[in-house]
């Protein structure tokens, strides 16, 4: 740690032209969690959800998410920070609501974050005990992640995004080869099941806004292709290809691995087999059986050790994202200009450790209540969290309307208009089936899941008043790349 102190006291720009569109990429799909994805989601939805329908809440999910990031990616041409989702509402709807949104951008990375150290934690603690006799607390290891996390985010983020590249391939390297086994036999016993996972009437059968819920969420941690904007090689040509790439991959990954999933039971038995899958206890076998079936108990060994690695890079990944907001804030002198200190490598070791001392205090007092980690931790934690990012979606896309309709800097009308109310309208209605089925998501009563809920609102408008409080007097602007707007519009 003694080489990693910094040279100077604070830093106005993180390093440039560190990543490129892989590393970026990494970044994003090990936020996703492919893994614990589909191992933690998938068989809730076919239980809760729409069945063998759950497929199509993929697609239906991806679209809204690509509608949204038409606008996004045309917003991030112009504006270049490491704020991101904050900086955008600020450009279009002013200052105060982008604060408010930089408070539940943060809220939301720390929230999942915390949310993923609890089933982290619990899932190494099993292993362990399991495979060593070792029987420690889950707490015990998420404290040592904690340290290890913070480590790793001080190394610089070119070293973050080998160390989840060698973690995200792994994870679903054994998915995609069960996936495309699976499909190349033809499916399961009942064949592939195209119009049973894929038609309007599988799409609403049953309770599909269950499976849309977590479909959308599923997608959370793509907008971190612009939060990794100023560290990127071209950023005006990095963002937007890593953007539409990650979208299309996620989609694509998930539709394809949670039908062959479902076929490989049939698609006529799979609520079942999810049912009886929640009622063990052991929800993530309902994934995993049919994998270690395919290619024999090797597997059925190695992917409980894969769910432990996809939680870490996604724990990783929110980490390295929640550090530059809180880097962003005080180049802006929003929060403590002392954030921007950089160390050697250039990354914002002052920011890494403020987050992982709010990872701490999110995380002991479940420890100390002791509270189950996943049923507590976890399920409240992720509930929250998807419906703070559901609302910076939304606010995101009603800004860049305003902002290209007031700066005229980019006259494509479905890029800077259309597409983004499109995508307004779809998150708004993801935000409806969150609300509505929050008390499901959060596995809690009614009750639990209103104040759980009210959080968020209360997130914003504490942000939205500290900054009518504090207004900074000379804000920092992000130091400005090469000058975007001769480039030819990325289309």
């Amino acid at each position: 740690m003694t080489a990693e102190t910094p040279r100077r006291p604070v830093a106005e720009r993180l390093r440039p032209d560190a990543l490129g569109v892989v590393g970026v990429l990494f970044l994003v799909l090990s936020a996703q969690a492919p893994l614990t994805g589909i191992a933690g989601a998938v068989p809730l939805s076919v239980a809760l959800g729409n069945g063998p329908g759950v497929p199509a809440a993929y697609v239906a999910a991806g679209a809204v998410v690509l509608l949204f990031s038409v606008g996004f990616v045309a917003m991030s041409r112009y504006v270049v920070d490491p704020g991101a989702f904050y900086t955008y509402i600020g450009k279009g709807l002013g200052r105060t609501a982008g604060t408010g949104g930089a408070a539940v951008a943060l809220f939301a990375y720390c929230t999942i974050q915390a949310a993923m150290y609890g089933l982290y934690g619990a899932t190494v603690a099993h292993l362990l005990r399991a495979h060593t006799g070792i029987d420690v607390a889950w707490w015990v290891w998420a404290l040592l992640t904690m340290a290890l996390v913070q480590v790793l985010g001080v190394t610089g983020i070119d070293m973050g995004a080998r160390v989840l590249a060698v973690l995200v391939v792994a994870e679903t390297s054994l998915l995609l080869a069960f996936a495309l086994v699976t499909l190349v036999r033809g499916g399961g016993p009942e064949g592939l099941g195209i119009t049973e996972s894929f038609s309007p009437h599988a799409a609403l059968d049953g309770a599909p806004g269950v499976a849309m819920m977590f479909a959308v969420a599923s997608m959370f941690g793509f907008e971190a292709t612009a939060i990794y904007g100023e560290e990127a090689r071209a950023p005006h040509r990095t963002v937007p290809r890593a953007t539409y790439l990650s979208i299309t991959l996620i989609t694509a990954f998930f539709a394809l691995t949670s039908w062959m999933v479902i076929s490989a039971h049939g698609a006529s038995r799979a609520t079942g087999a999810a049912g009886r899958a929640l009622e063990s206890g052991d929800s993530a076998a309902f994934v995993f059986r049919p994998i270690a079936g395919l290619f024999g108990g090797w597997a059925g060994g190695l992917l409980p050790v894969l769910l432990a690695t996809s939680l870490f890079a996604g724990i990783l990944a929110f980490h390295n994202s929640a550090n530059r907001y809180l880097f962003a804030l005080g180049r802006e002198r929003r929060l403590p200009h002392a954030l921007c200190a950089l160390n050697r490598r250039g990354a914002p070791w002052a920011a890494g450790l403020v987050q992982t001392a709010v990872a701490v205090l999110l995380v002991v007092p479940f420890a100390l209540a002791g509270r189950d980690p996943v049923v507590t931790l976890f399920s409240w934690f992720s509930g929250v969290a998807v419906l703070a990012i559901m609302l910076l979606y939304f606010l995101t896309s009603v800004s860049v309307v305003v902002f290209f309709r007031r700066a005229r800097l980019d006259r494509r009308l479905w890029n800077t208009a259309v597409a983004p109310a499109l995508g307004a309208l779809g998150i708004a209605g993801a935000i409806f089936l969150v609300l509505a089925n929050l008390t499901t998501l959060i596995g809690g009563d009614r009750t639990t899941a209103t104040w759980l809920a009210l959080t968020v609102p209360a997130v914003w408008l504490l942000g939205a008043v500290a900054h009518l409080v504090r207004r900074p007097s000379t804000p920092m602007a992000a130091p400005a790349r090469p000058a975007l707007q001769k480039d030819p519009p990325v289309t």
